[in-house]
């Protein structure tokens, strides 16, 4: 019975097309409902805020300022969760210091949401102002490497090896600012119980991550909060640490000792992380012949003044390439915001956009081929650790995708409209495979359906899905037969679902207890049946729900029959394998693209996107490539529409909402191919899968500005590339 490889349908497709699958703001109960008031200032301080006619407004119960934070709230309480990067996490009300524009400074609760909206314009806040630089550009003489990690370990002799190439390039990129806007925002229900206990609903893509944070702050014991997501409508990132709704509602519903739910609007949604605004500088050494000689990669990122948030950025640049001579620099600058967040393949889709554009420049200086001057340059061993890889099929994805674009005819292909330019690009992405410890526990009733659960979450990549899948396949069962259950505290513990990792984690873990299952089973039916005392292990198997010895067939309800069990249970931990380490781990791609622009206009359009991945063991074709498509579209958002615009006078997010934040829509998407090629990994992980989730966005940007200088002959570094741009060069 093969269900590993298939493509499976989504388990819980039904239940969210219909409507029955229950997010955080679904979860129906009384609630009282709260409302942020956020500052209009940037830096300073409140002088005064005067609650009284917000008080007497009809249906509120609650206000909550600065003014009358609980004592408790203030003092050796910890603030931090999972990924709390170094600093000082925010801390809503505890004092009238201001630290950004759009902070949270009042929290109305009433019986509706439109009365807590309502009165909270009736609040009357006054500001002492102070004056700061609001953007990453004012505030580059600030910038330090104290603040930052220190990246890969430069090696050989940069300066010596550039003056000396035959070709050098010396470039800056900059990428804006992009924000957070998942399908769902960012809601918490909690739920007061009589005996004073909650159960908070948060979204969240590791409630074991809120349930840290709840108890640090609110020095909650572990028998009295409970968190629960059972679905999560999109976050890749925005949900990886709390956020202060969280704080809120559970605020609230302590203190009022009632039912409170809190749903942030889209407009807040943009007050909190976002992924930071950065700026690169490339320099590129070549000889005649093509062969990479000095690469230098610095950037320069963004973070609060109150945490100092880092990616690894430019440690892509000493691992993509064969190149003897690296020299990486990574420095952080403190800018009047909220704290930055990881967004869909944090660091690397920034760091491999300057390196892609910056080969692609650099083989068009030595007029090689883009494709054939990263095979002149491919590496098969990780320099920056010193490390053989776990497997990398990179050459397969370069021949493929070549083969699907028809890359060596593209010139021929071009379509004779008058009014356009016509252009082709390519890059190079790859993103970390990597394992997490993860438990997992299962439980087989008397009718032979199997129970697993685990913390895990489901953003929409299909966990549900892929775990039943793994489960069906190694226990020998249909998939019917299967509940995979998540997004709880009361389950055994799972690493946050981000990084692609989750597959390769959580999956290792189902695969694992379904072997040990078997092993239970096999021991449940030797003690029950004498005859078959001396069989070995290795002379059985399973399937169709049996265990096959021989002619015979014993079903797994029988055996529990026999031996009077209503149920059998049994739990288990996984853990990366000893030595792993010893090999580094990374999926690969290759995209192509081919991209229109107006002549008179300046319009941008991507009528063709083509990537070929090498990502180990596909689990679910159809669900990797949703995942691989919609990272895709997403990256093609960042190339050309995704851009938050800050007031740098006043701090604000100028446009925080739809309308104006310019995400890709269904009238920018045209032909997507999405390819796997066999990359078979025995290394990286018991089942050799590795995650695509991250995979499909990193590359794509440069790919697109490399088919916009291919069209035009003119280079754009900077995202978004708009038709302002085009127009101006």
């Amino acid at each position: 019975m093969l269900n590993i490889g298939n493509k499976q349908t989504r388990v819980d497709g039904p239940q969210k097309v219909t409507g029955k699958a229950t997010y955080t703001a679904d979860i129906a109960a009384p609630f009282y409902h709260a409302y942020v008031l956020q500052s209009t200032i940037a830096c300073g301080s409140i002088t005064a805020i005067d609650t009284t006619a917000a008080e007497a407004f009809e249906g509120v119960k609650a206000i909550f300022t600065h003014l009358n934070l609980p004592e408790r709230l203030k003092n050796k309480v910890d603030y931090t969760d999972p990924l709390a990067p170094p600093g000082k996490p925010f801390r809503p009300f505890y004092n009238n210091t201001i630290l950004y524009n759009g902070q949270p400074i009042a929290l109305v609760v009433a019986e509706s949401f439109e009365q807590a909206r309502y009165a909270s314009k009736l609040i009357k806040v006054t500001y002492e102002e102070k004056k700061f630089k609001g953007s990453l550009a004012e505030n580059l003489k600030n910038a330090s490497a104290d603040r930052a990690p220190e990246p890969a370990k430069n090696r050989g002799d940069f300066t010596k090896a550039f003056k000396n190439s035959d070709y050098t390039i010396i470039r800056e990129y900059r990428q804006s600012r992009n924000y957070h806007n998942p399908m769902e925002p960012h809601a918490t229900s909690v739920e007061y119980n009589s005996d004073g206990n909650i159960v908070v609903y948060d979204k969240i893509q590791g409630v074991a991550s809120s349930l840290k944070y709840l108890k640090g702050v609110f020095g909650l014991g572990a028998d009295s909060v409970r968190v629960k997501s059972d679905f999560v409508g999109g976050a890749f990132g925005s949900g990886l640490r709390p956020q202060y709704q969280l704080f809120m509602a559970t605020l609230a519903a302590l203190e009022l000792k009632h039912n409170v739910q809190m749903v942030m609007t889209r407009a807040q949604m943009f007050s909190f992380g976002y992924r930071p605004e950065v700026i690169h500088t490339m320099k590129l050494g070549c000889s005649k012949d093509g062969t990479l000689t000095a690469l230098s990669h610095k950037t320069v990122g963004e973070t609060s003044t109150f945490e100092d948030f880092n990616e690894t950025i430019v440690d892509w640049s000493g691992l993509l390439y064969k190149c003897d001579n690296v020299n990486l620099e990574y420095e952080l600058t403190p800018v009047q915001s909220y704290t930055p967040l990881d967004m869909r393949a944090p660091g690397g889709v920034s760091g491999v956009y300057a390196l892609e554009c910056a080969i692609d420049e650099l083989a068009h200086e030595a007029g090689i081929d883009p494709l054939e001057f990263r095979r002149k340059n491919y590496v098969d061993y990780d320099q920056n650790e010193n490390k053989p890889f776990t497997s990398k099929e990179l050459k397969a994805c370069y021949a493929r995708c070549e083969e699907v674009f028809n890359w060596n005819n593209r010139k021929s292909l071009a379509k004779t409209d008058p009014h356009l330019l016509l252009g082709y690009g390519m890059a190079t992405g790859s993103w970390e495979a990597l394992q997490q410890p993860a438990s997992v526990a299962l439980s087989m009733n008397e009718m032979g359906t199997f129970t697993i659960k685990c913390a895990t979450a489901d953003i929409g990549t299909g966990t549900y899905t892929v775990m039943s899948q793994i489960a069906a396949d190694k226990l020998g069962v249909s998939l019917d037969k299967i509940k995979f259950k998540l997004g709880d505290t009361a389950f055994p513990d799972s690493p946050i679902e981000g990084g692609s990792w989750t597959v390769s984690s959580v999956g290792s873990a189902v695969a694992a207890i379904c072997e040990k299952f078997q092993y239970r089973i096999f021991d449940v039916w030797k003690r029950n049946n004498p005859e078959y005392q001396a069989v070995a292990f290795e002379a059985i198997s399973f399937q169709d729900a049996k265990l096959k010895y021989g002619s015979k067939t014993f079903a797994f309800t029988e055996i529990m029959q026999q031996a009077s069990k209503d149920e059998l249970s049994i739990a288990h931990s996984e853990a990366p394998a000893d030595g792993q380490d010893t090999h580094s781990g990374y999926a690969h791609c290759c995209v192509m693209v081919e991209v229109t622009v107006d002549k008179e206009l300046g319009i941008i359009k991507v009528p063709r996107l083509v990537n070929v991945s090498a990502a180990g063991k596909i689990i679910n074709p159809k669900t990797a490539e949703n995942q691989l498509l919609g990272s895709m579209i997403w990256g093609l958002g960042m190339a050309l529409r995704e851009e938050g615009m800050v007031d740098s006078r006043y701090g604000r997010v100028m446009n925080a909402n739809f309308a104006e934040y310019h995400i890709a829509v269904n009238a920018d998407i045209h032909d997507i191919h999405t390819e796997f090629v066999e990359e078979h990994d025995d290394k990286v992980n018991p089942l050799g899968a590795k995650g695509v989730g991250e995979l499909g966005i990193v590359g794509l940007a440069a790919a697109i500005s490399n088919a916009i200088f291919d069209a035009t002959g003119k280079r754009l570094r900077k995202l978004p590339m708009l038709l302002d741009d085009v127009l101006e060069v």
